[in-house]
């Protein structure tokens, strides 16, 4: 929730969605460098109206830069599908306080639907302008049934998730699949997911340990998914250590990608994927 203050909003969030503030302020540290990746201006503003000890995120400009190559990738897929299908649905699951929708530039015949818990939706009506057009927030967990019940299935979708498959435990984040695909006509899935190893690791993420957050679900295999639904099919694994940009990154994260990108199981510590339905 947050608690007015004088010139801050004080947000007090626990667990998976306190989570969702590290990402911001990884963006907003992006935004601020010489050469910033996503030129996220509207997270920075976010961040500095929130009154928040931003530390415990453990974000640093390098590990931020990292976070921005990843949600440009997911913008440039997103891009890809709503200039194909200009009359699409977008659903934005556990969007938190990410800026997509004002970041991209969207056909006003677009359906933009973001889904979050309830309290993280109230601090985003707050931090967040909504946009221009056929857009809707939706105060749920994705893994509610029936929220998605109430999105029209009469268009192409492409369902946008970042951040949020290691939060779910695998049967949830299955009959998310599921459900999303076998509602809507055509479309894609476009999120990020980390590995085995990755999971195992998780109590040296900051944002992570000092949330009490807990990561369940590793997919290591992102054809196994592709048997969760006739039809789906995986057009894009990308690697985090070798995703399309990785030479914008600070020296220091340029010098981590190459080592990781060389070590058996590291280099499979986090995927961006994109699939078809």
């Amino acid at each position: 929730m947050i608690e007015p203050g004088a010139d801050r909003e004080k947000i007090i969030l626990t667990g998976a969605p306190e989570t969702m503030l590290a990402t911001l302020y990884g963006r907003a540290l992006d935004s601020r460098s010489p050469h910033p990746i996503l030129h996220d201006r509207a997270a920075d503003d976010a961040v500095r109206r929130i009154d928040y000890d931003f530390a415990r995120t453990g974000m640093t400009a390098t590990s931020g830069a990292g976070v921005a190559l990843r949600a440009r990738q997911l913008d440039r897929w997103t891009a890809q599908f709503l200039a194909a299908h200009p009359h699409a649905t977008v659903l934005h699951l556990a969007c938190g306080l990410d800026t997509r929708v004002q970041r991209l530039d969207l056909p006003p015949s677009v359906r933009w639907v973001d889904v979050d818990h309830p309290e993280v939706i109230a601090v985003r009506d707050r931090l967040l302008p909504a946009p221009a057009g056929d857009y809707r927030t939706v105060g749920a967990s994705v893994t509610d049934d029936g929220w998605l019940d109430d999105v029209p299935a009469d268009r192409p979708t492409v369902a946008v998730f970042e951040g949020l498959t290691m939060y779910l435990r695998k049967q949830d984040g299955r009959r998310l699949v599921e459900r999303i695909t076998g509602r809507f006509p055509t479309g894609q899935l476009l999120f990020d997911c980390y590995g085995s190893l990755g999971i195992r690791l998780q109590r040296f993420v900051p944002a992570v340990r000092n949330s009490g957050a807990t990561l369940h679900w590793a997919i290591d295999d992102p054809r196994e998914l592709e048997s969760w639904r006739d039809g789906l099919e995986c057009l894009d694994a990308l690697r985090s250590v070798d995703m399309p940009g990785v030479e914008e990154l600070p020296r220091s994260g340029r010098a981590s990608m190459w080592v990781l990108a060389r070590l058996p199981g590291f280099r499979d510590v986090g995927r961006i994927l994109r699939y078809r339905f």
